[in-house]
C-alpha cells in the first residue's frame, strides 16, 4: 500500500495572531517520491465565505522554481510575514473571513500538491445568538 503525498504546514505560534504580528512557520511534503518537481509557491491570504460575492486577497506571496535551483520538498522551507490589521478573523450568520497558509507543489507530472492551515487574526469575539423576542400577546 502506498501512502499519498500530503502537504504539511507547521505554524510556530498557537493559530492565533494579533495585527502587527509576525506569523512564522514552515512547510514541506510527506511521502515525497523522487519526482522532479517545476515549482512551489506559498502564500498567506485571506478570504470570505458565505452570502453574497466571496473575496479573496493575497497578503504575502512565495514562488521557488527548479529552474533557479533543484527543489526537494520533502526539505523543510521557513515562511516569514508581518501580519497586516485587517481584515480580522470573523465568525458572522451571514459572511465569514478566514485566513490561511496555502502550499502548491507542482510536480513535473501529475497534479498539483495542495495543502492549507488556517489561524485566526484579531479578536473579534463570535456573534452571539439572538434570543427570540417575547410575544407581546403573553
Amino acid at each position: 500500500m502506498s501512502v499519498e503525498p500530503a502537504v504539511v504546514i507547521r505554524l510556530d505560534g498557537s493559530g492565533r495572531y494579533q495585527p502587527g504580528e509576525l506569523l512564522t512557520g514552515e512547510y514541506w511534503v510527506e511521502a515525497f517520491g523522487d519526482e522532479p518537481i517545476k515549482a512551489i509557491e506559498a502564500s498567506v491570504l485571506w478570504h470570505t465565505e458565505g452570502k453574497g460575492d466571496e473575496a479573496m486577497a493575497v497578503h504575502e506571496f512565495w514562488r521557488r522554481d527548479a529552474d533557479a535551483q533543484p527543489l526537494d520538498p520533502r526539505r523543510p522551507e521557513r515562511f516569514s510575514t508581518r501580519l497586516p490589521n485587517s481584515p480580522l478573523s470573523y465568525d458572522g450568520r451571514i459572511v465569514k473571513v478566514r485566513w490561511y497558509v496555502r502550499v502548491r507543489v507542482f510536480p513535473n507530472r501529475g497534479k498539483e500538491l495542495l495543502g492549507e492551515k488556517q489561524f485566526r487574526l484579531g479578536d473579534v469575539p463570535p456573534l452571539k445568538r439572538r434570543e427570540p423576542e417575547p410575544d407581546a400577546a403573553s
